[in-house]
């Protein structure tokens, strides 16, 4: 596959490729005949309805694990061998979305559905890994495979050659994002097994949290930790001793993650630390004093915790978290002036006259943080998503349901997202050229001489369209 070809494939919607010859039957169907549909069909699967829904799908693996194996008769409804809950996507997702969630969840069926919720076909692993020839599909899984750590340590440093190959082949920077998301939740979720397996299983629900920018799913390849853990409240009697094992889970799977390439938080925002490994009460006190006792001190220091989603574990104690963070949010105007206050600290790198402003000294001499303006977009979805009570936490995703929600106007989303991403794809070639090509380790300094005059030019408009989007942010909310 050329690189045009395989950058056409990355960027196709899954509705070109999928099997749109669906085949489907009833639960009560026997499983005998509805193995003689499939093989009519010359399908590998069989969708499974019930009262006008789909509710599962039967796969050939099925047929030999829970029918010939098992010696099941297959007289018996094709319900007892589905695999349920059935798990799809829209067609309107990207191929390489569907490949992402594919190496997720391990599935080897994935249904897609349209706009009305109807199964219109049938994307399997294997017509991705037979259609894209060089996409690393391989990476997921033989983290997946890893029995210790050191094996995971060794396959992440892989990624950069990884990614430098979806950069080369053209995918988008949200591509990359998903990518890299997906193989730092598959690590993680790995260490917590290994720390479970070594401590033994924990004593009560928890979830562990990711927060930052891995809990905005927006992890480059210069990135830290910042994680917590949240489990349920118990017993006095019982608290020291929950906490306890909570606090060592949490000292097992940091230290492994550090061990493994991904650096301590700086500020010690981790579940090894105990102010941050607390039970589900305590949590909803953080969140009410950051909220009711807000400040734009206070706001700097705490804001990554407002991106927090699920790690690994119960994910009903953060749902209940962030019902409880939109309860405190209700009308609390103050918060939100602070937080529209606090994007003053973060500016576009461009002087009074146009040209990049740039460090004087040092090794960072002639080069500027693109982070930097890349948090005034952060900071406006944020805002935003919270004032409006939207649970995700992905920048892009915030401003497109700010969109579709009629929030903001098309003008401004368009703006935002596609100088959010941007400015993100020339971080991850920044910080690959440095890996790779430099053998340095990752940052997010640019330096714009080294980039061409097109990009400069774009770039200066990317800061102009940001700045005047939060400036008018921190008018309309300091105004409130």
């Amino acid at each position: 596959m050329s690189k045009e070809e395989s950058l056409q494939f990355f960027s196709n919607s899954i509705s070109s490729v999928i099997r749109k010859n669906v085949l489907f039957c009833s639960a009560k169907k026997p499983i005998k005949e509805a193995a003689i549909l499939m093989k009519q069909h010359r399908c590998s699967s069989i969708l499974i309805e019930q009262e006008g829904k789909f509710l599962g799908i039967a796969t050939d693996q099925d047929f030999r694990n829970k029918v010939v194996a098992a010696d099941i008769n297959n007289s018996n409804p094709i319900s007892e061998i589905m695999s349920y809950p059935l798990i799809s996507m829209s067609e309107h997702s990207s191929v390489f979305e569907a490949f992402i969630k594919i190496m997720k969840t391990g599935v080897k069926h994935l249904a897609v559905i349209n706009n009305e919720n109807d199964a219109i076909g049938v994307i399997t692993n294997s017509d991705l890994i037979n259609a894209q020839g060089k996409l690393p599909f391989l990476f997921i899984k033989e983290i997946n495979k890893a029995a210790t750590y050191e094996e995971i340590s060794k396959k992440q440093k892989q990624l950069p050659q990884s990614i430098y190959t979806l950069i080369n082949e053209g995918a988008k920077a949200q591509n990359i994002n998903n990518f890299v998301t997906a193989i730092t939740d598959t690590i993680l979720e790995k260490l917590i097994k290994f720390a479970i397996q070594k401590i033994g299983q924990p004593p009560v629900k928890f979830a562990f949290m990711v927060m930052g920018s891995e809990g905005r799913k927006e992890q480059t390849l210069k990135t830290d930790q910042d994680n917590a853990i949240i489990f349920e409240d118990v017993n006095e009697k019982d608290l020291e001793s929950v906490n306890s094992y909570f606090l060592k889970l949490g000292e097992h799977v940091c230290n492994m993650l550090d061990q493994t390439g991904y650096d301590f938080c700086k500020g010690n925002i981790m579940a090894k630390n105990p102010k941050w490994c607390q039970p589900f009460s305590i949590w909803q006190k953080y969140f009410n004093k950051w909220i009711y006792n807000a400040s734009p001190e206070t706001l700097l220091k705490t804001s990554i915790f407002f991106d927090f989603r699920l790690g690994y574990g119960d994910i009903s104690l953060v749902n209940k978290l962030r019902a409880s963070l939109f309860d405190y949010l209700d009308d609390r105007k103050v918060f939100f002036r602070y937080m529209a206050e606090n994007t003053s600290h973060f500016r576009v790198p461009i002087g009074f006259w146009g040209n990049f402003i740039v460090e004087s000294k040092g090794e960072l001499k002639n080069t500027f943080d693109i982070k930097k303006p890349m948090m005034l977009v952060v900071d406006f979805a944020r805002i935003y998503a919270l004032q409006n009570k939207i649970s995700a936490t992905n920048t892009m995703e915030r401003l497109k349901l700010l969109y579709k929600k009629k929030i903001i106007n098309e003008s401004d989303y368009n703006d935002m997202s596609h100088s959010y991403s941007y400015m993100m794809n020339l971080r991850f070639i920044n910080q690959i050229n440095r890996i790779i090509n430099e053998a340095r380790d990752p940052n997010n300094y640019i330096n714009p001489k080294k980039l061409s005059r097109i990009d400069q030019k774009t770039l200066k408009e990317v800061f102009k369209k940001i700045e005047e989007r939060a400036n008018l942010q921190q008018e309309f909310l300091t105004a409130m």
